[in-house]
């Protein structure tokens, strides 16, 4: 099975599975800067600590202050809430941007890995180090991919049955 691999939002054509690549997205009645913005803006339990968060001067460094929370400042239910939320933001990036929309259903049936340089637990959790890793946001752009397919597929049925 093809593989594609990506991880840093300035490689080309694949950086725009990361959650760092600079792309607004509305969701949840906000613009975010990015979906890394958007999946963050979750985490935050005090409207302070959301903005701070909002107001790093880059993706990473939100995604690096996010991940260094306190307990107290984190919203109650996210370590079951925020693979929900990724989804979620997910479709949303994918679906208000046609020119990525086709990127991600450009793979075919790659499988897609988010493959990291830096070992830790984050970074197994949602991608792979060294092929060591859960892989979960390359499982959920395949799983998305799969999604829109199928309601790309529907709505071609739809469109003949019409004619």
């Amino acid at each position: 099975m093809k593989e594609i691999r990506f991880y840093r939002a300035s490689e080309k054509p694949y950086g725009v599975f990361s959650n760092l690549y600079k792309r607004e997205i509305d969701f949840e009645g906000e613009v975010f800067a990015t979906s890394e913005h958007a999946y963050q803006a979750g985490k935050a339990r005090k409207p302070l600590v959301k903005k701070w968060l909002m107001d790093a001067p880059s993706p990473s460094l939100l995604a690096m202050a996010a991940h260094g929370l306190y307990y107290w400042d984190v919203a109650p239910g996210w370590s079951k809430n925020k693979f929900d939320r990724m989804r979620a933001v997910l479709r949303a990036k994918f679906t208000q941007h046609e020119d990525l929309k086709e990127t991600l259903l450009g793979t075919g049936d790659a499988r897609l890995v988010e493959s990291a340089t830096v070992d830790n637990p984050v970074n197994r959790l949602w991608g792979e180090v060294n092929g060591v890793g859960k892989n979960t946001l390359g499982i959920m752009l395949m799983e998305l991919r799969t999604e829109l397919l199928r309601k790309e597929h529907e709505g071609e049925e739809k469109l003949h049955a019409a004619e």
